[in-house]
């Protein structure tokens, strides 16, 4: 396994995506704070850039990579070597690296200009995301041979859990608004991964205009404290879910 995992971790790190990904993170995070007048607007404008940002690089790279590396894949599958190793040590290497990336392009500047709790939570979110759109792009990939159709559904996972989740939300809303629904929207909130990692970092920060319903929602129902250990938990099903289905996947597919 840590042979496998060696060699996915300096693949990745030569690979020109990850360093303009850093770069990228790095140059979207100065500029937050530089432009802000303090740290509360600064956090809020990097966390919308990076709940964008952080989603749709990992589930595309992740699952590109994994196509790309189909034969390299079946190398490893025709060797001595258990499928569950295989797939644990890519999945290591890709989540480790991505969230490496991050530390390096966001991190750095949160932990230099935010309070330290505030930005060790940001970061634990970031990296919680990084890890479940990972687990995503594994689960779509593995659920086609065709690389067109899986990068095409890690696609649709994006945009649906980035923009149409919400607007599905605030239907259900209009719809329903003469019954009391908060109890269902709190069940529906954990639908959406991006929701989760929103509202763990607002509750911390509380600024309670930006919560939403949802978040609102949250702080009602489980308090400051108890809606973050909820959305920590739900956030870590959120990796461990896609991950173990699509393990067991694997370990079953014919390649």
């Amino acid at each position: 396994m840590g042979r496998i995992f060696k060699y996915v971790m300096l693949d990745i790190f030569k690979n020109k995506i990850v360093i303009f990904y850093t770069i990228l993170l790095a140059m979207l995070s100065w500029s937050a704070f530089s432009l802000e007048d303090n740290e509360s607007k600064g956090l809020l404008t990097l966390l919308n850039i990076i709940l964008l940002t952080v989603p749709l690089v990992s589930i595309l790279f992740t699952t590109i990579y994994i196509y790309n590396s189909s034969e390299f894949v079946e190398l490893l599958v025709s060797l001595p070597i258990k499928r569950k190793v295989i797939w644990n040590s890519l999945f290591i290497g890709l989540g480790l690296s991505l969230s490496l990336s991050f530390i390096l392009g966001a991190g750095i500047p949160l932990l230099i200009y935010a309070e330290f709790n505030n930005a060790l939570l940001f970061i634990a979110a970031g990296i919680l995301t990084t890890l479940i759109f990972v687990a995503l792009a594994f689960l779509s990939s593995i659920l086609s041979k065709d690389k067109a159709k899986g990068i095409g559904v890690s696609i649709i996972l994006w945009l649906y859990f980035a923009l149409l989740f919400d607007g599905l939300i605030l239907f259900l809303l209009y719809q329903l608004s003469e019954y009391p629904i908060e109890k269902m929207m709190v069940v529906i909130t954990s639908l959406s991964p991006i929701d989760l990692a929103r509202i763990l970092i607002l509750l911390n920060l509380d600024v309670s205009a930006m919560l939403g319903y949802t978040g609102a929602i949250f702080k009602d129902f489980f308090g400051t404290t108890q809606g973050l250990i909820i959305s920590f938990g739900l956030l870590l099903l959120w990796i461990v879910i896609p991950y173990l289905i699509s393990l067991r996947k694997f370990k079953k597919k014919d390649l």
